[in-house]
């Protein structure tokens, strides 16, 4: 019954793998690099919240930050356990890193719902 929940989180873990690698360096091109470079006009902080105050824009970032913490979660899962071989450890590994994406993902929701 254990491998019933593998195929859901290596899931997590492709989508939010891939995801991170197709928007994360644009995000940050946008947020780190064009912006304070002034390439959009908007450099106020208050230009930044009207932006995230859009409600796609928030799910959309939720979504990403969601499987982006659940593909480092995984990835380092199984770095400890086959890469440290910690495979007695397999049950509390799990709990540990997934609890801790699930922690953050709900710090993420919080932060995106008072955002705007």
């Amino acid at each position: 019954m254990r491998r019933a929940r593998d195929p859901f989180f290596w899931g997590l873990f492709s989508a939010g793998g891939m995801l991170a690698a197709l928007l994360l360096p644009a995000l940050f091109l946008i947020v780190a690099v064009a912006a304070p470079l002034g390439w959009f006009g908007m450099t106020a902080h208050v230009d930044w919240l009207a932006l995230v105050g859009n409600p796609l824009l928030r799910l959309g970032l939720f979504g990403l930050l969601f499987l982006a913490f659940f593909h480092a979660a995984h990835r380092f899962r199984y770095t400890l356990y086959d890469g440290m071989q910690l495979y007695h450890l397999d049950a509390l590994i799990s709990v540990l890193t997934y609890g801790v994406a699930t922690v953050l993902t709900l710090i993420a929701a919080v932060v995106l719902a008072t955002a705007g």
